[in-house]
């Protein structure tokens, strides 16, 4: 894989610290290919996780919000041990983390068929969306009026 310098970038940029973390974060994490997952946007601010999960029983997999990351932890308690003389299905301890934008919240997440959906919905505060201000005459003091709409 290609390494890059985001140096250059760092000095015509304000605000984009978390970006240029995770553009880095990624290029020096080795990539974990499990569990399988998918990320589905279902509408404008909807979107769903589905991670594979065969062979994991509900009170096996701990899901955790936490600030802007997601994290799914999953661990085997084989109570009974048995011998297999094939195992194609992989019961080994994992830690898979989502990174967040910020206002998307986890709503659900249910486990069903040995896929684990998680349920994301971006929710902007009202006072973070976008309004229109009506610009006003001048009155007689010289002043703007503003009008939120």
């Amino acid at each position: 894989m290609r390494t890059y310098d985001y140096a250059p970038l760092w000095r015509s940029t304000i605000g984009f610290d978390r970006l240029f973390d995770l553009l880095d974060e990624s290029q020096h994490r080795s990539e974990n290919n499990y569990p399988p997952y998918n990320i589905e946007r279902l509408g404008e601010d909807r979107y769903q996780i589905s991670l594979a999960l065969a062979g994991f029983a509900p009170d096996e997999i701990a899901v955790t919000a936490e600030q802007n990351v997601l994290t799914v932890e999953g661990r085997k308690c084989d109570k009974d041990q048995r011998e297999f003389l094939y195992q194609g299905i992989s019961a080994r301890p994992f830690k898979r983390q989502f990174s967040l934008a910020d206002y998307v919240q986890v709503k659900t997440a249910t486990f069903d068929n040995g896929l684990l959906r998680v349920q994301l919905v971006r929710e902007i505060p009202e006072a973070m969306k976008p309004r229109r201000i009506a610009i006003g005459g001048a009155t007689s003091g010289g002043q703007i009026t503003q009008k939120a709409a």
